[in-house]
């Protein structure tokens, strides 16, 4: 349960269509959201972000001065302390729009329109990066677990590592890649790799693949986090030995429930 409630949360919502407004702010507050401030463009997100700093915010993909990637640019390199959340709303489907923002490390790409569901996981999402609750396992003492953060996005690499210090780990190295990855298992041992799938040099699957043949690491549980949909392509993933996949972005708590079954599953 979080420490933190929706009622409690402050969200700005930038969108230039005031019916499109209308229509995220009901569906909101019919999530017990309140605190909202408004936003047209990127400009005058940047001005509201100056004065106030929010909890959450949502941003359709197109502005009238830019997009949703120009405001999350800014939130990155001028607010990287606050780590703030950021929920894309767009009806955009073409993968490659969408690849730099599931990259980015939002906490949510909501469809328009969205359904309760789809809104409800993602404030969700946010409460649980804004409220830790540490993992309990039977097996292992988080804060001793070793964990080995893999993926060529910087961005992609410090939210994954957000969400695992707030399950309670301290013991979190990282690789820019696949190979960097091969070298770094060569010195020091793990008990769990978190790996991204596309990485130049060496991606995940290789990477896992060739963590199943070492003596010393076959026995690693593998959590691989990837952009990717193509359900074939997927069942190749799995077949490379991976313990369990889940989508970017994703839900904390699904990161969360994975973890405890894949260390407590013997």
């Amino acid at each position: 349960m979080n420490d933190l409630l929706s009622t409690d949360l402050t969200i700005l919502l930038v969108e230039p269509s005031v019916t499109q407004r209308k229509i995220i702010v009901n569906e909101l507050k019919e999530e017990g959201v309140q605190q909202i401030d408004f936003a047209e463009s990127v400009s005058t997100a940047i001005e509201s972000l100056n004065s106030t700093i929010p909890d959450l915010i949502i941003c359709t993909l197109y502005l009238p001065d830019g997009d949703a990637l120009s405001l999350l640019d800014h939130v990155h390199a001028n607010y990287s302390d606050h780590q703030l959340p950021f929920m894309l709303v767009s009806s955009e489907t073409r993968r490659q729009q969408l690849e730099a923002y599931k990259q980015s490390g939002v906490v949510a790409i909501l469809p328009k329109p969205f359904t309760k569901e789809h809104l409800g996981k993602a404030i969700n999402a946010t409460l649980d990066l804004l409220s830790p609750q540490e993992l309990e396992l039977d097996l292992y003492d988080i804060q001793d677990l070793r964990i080995l953060v893999v993926d060529d996005s910087t961005l992609a690499r410090n939210h994954i590592q957000r969400v695992l210090r707030n399950l309670g780990a301290t013991r979190i190295s990282e690789a820019e890649n696949g190979a960097q990855a091969l070298d770094t298992l060569q010195e020091s041992m793990f008990d769990l790799i978190v790996t991204d799938y596309n990485m130049p040099e060496v991606n995940g699957q290789e990477l896992t693949e060739a963590i199943r043949r070492s003596d010393e690491h076959a026995h690693v549980p593998v959590l691989m986090v990837t952009s990717e949909a193509n359900e074939t392509h997927l069942a190749n993933v799995a077949q490379s030995g991976v313990n369990a996949m889940c989508d970017k972005p994703f839900e904390p708590n699904i990161v969360k429930q994975l973890i405890y079954q894949m260390l407590e599953q013997n």
